[in-house]
């Protein structure tokens, strides 16, 4: 049986989606990307901004399901231009210090809202 997760801490879905669903003791966390819950926008220009908002938006959905960044086991970060990969590494880093999750990031052609960031988890409970 699958439970959906939601929280008003974290940025509405902008489709037909959950942010998160729980399911056998496992957490899917869709693709955070850098939008500001308060104001529903992206405040940040910059990938450092966005990659910590992303990951906030991450830590609030985690947080919604009794879960936090030590529960994940493997994030898969897109970025709009791998030329940005190391200073959203570096924002990465920080955020998961000790036992970092399995990852694969991708550079894609676009993301949503034109961002340069997103970021998914999976986590288990």
């Amino acid at each position: 049986m699958k439970k959906v997760i939601h929280t008003e801490q974290a940025p509405k879905a902008v489709g037909p989606y959950s942010q998160a669903i729980e399911a056998n003791g496992m957490l899917f966390v869709s693709g955070q990307i850098p939008v500001n819950p308060v104001s529903g926008v992206v405040d940040a220009a910059d990938i450092i901004g966005q990659t910590k908002q992303s990951l906030e938006n991450l830590k609030s959905i985690l947080a919604e399901a009794g879960c936090d960044l030590n529960n994940v086991v493997k994030t898969t970060c897109l970025l709009s231009d791998i030329a940005n990969f190391k200073p959203m590494n570096e924002v990465y880093a920080a955020y998961f210090t000790d036992n970092p999750p399995a990852r694969a990031a991708f550079a894609v052609k676009d993301l949503p809202m034109g961002v340069l960031v997103e970021i998914e988890a999976i986590a288990v409970k």
